[in-house]
């Protein structure tokens, strides 16, 4: 079982992407994916998510916004991940370049027209609603199966 965060820093209805195009074996290559990453060991979501913020990006989150939780059965290797989403919108600092992609500010509505993982199309607008989510999607091989949802 593998814990991870994902966080979209949003500022005048753009959000920052990172797309994946310089790590080698990235099972996320070519996609574009907000900013985290695993948990360091002894770490709660938010440091998890705070340091991953600063890692990618070198800004700093302020105000962490927890949107909710999804559960990737068997997405890598077998393993289960479970991903706490965050929304950032109190951050500060100056934008640097990142070692695992390209960082982008990307107008909202264009966020759906990028490559991502077919499940990011689907809760990608659930970020924007004033309730929390838990959901699981299911890959088999990098595809898209199928997801379920509840709201909070």
């Amino acid at each position: 079982m593998k814990l991870a965060t994902l966080c979209y820093l949003k500022k005048d209805n753009k959000t920052l992407m990172l797309h994946r195009i310089k790590k080698d074996k990235d099972i996320h290559a070519g996609k574009w994916n907000g900013l985290g990453g695993k948990f360091s060991l002894h770490e709660t979501p938010e440091e998890c998510a705070i340091r991953e913020i600063e890692e990618e990006s070198g800004l700093i989150a302020e105000k962490l916004n927890l949107k909710g939780m999804i559960t990737f059965p068997e997405f890598k290797d077998g393993e289960d991940w479970y991903v706490f989403v965050y929304v950032v919108t109190d951050f500060s600092g100056v934008l640097h370049e990142c070692e695992e992609g390209e960082l982008h500010w990307i107008a909202d509505e264009e966020i759906t027209n990028l490559n991502l993982w077919e499940g990011d199309r689907i809760f990608f607008p659930w970020l924007e609603q004033n309730r929390f989510f838990s959901a699981k999607f299911v890959y088999k091989d990098g595809n898209y199966i199928t997801h379920e949802v509840s709201f909070y």
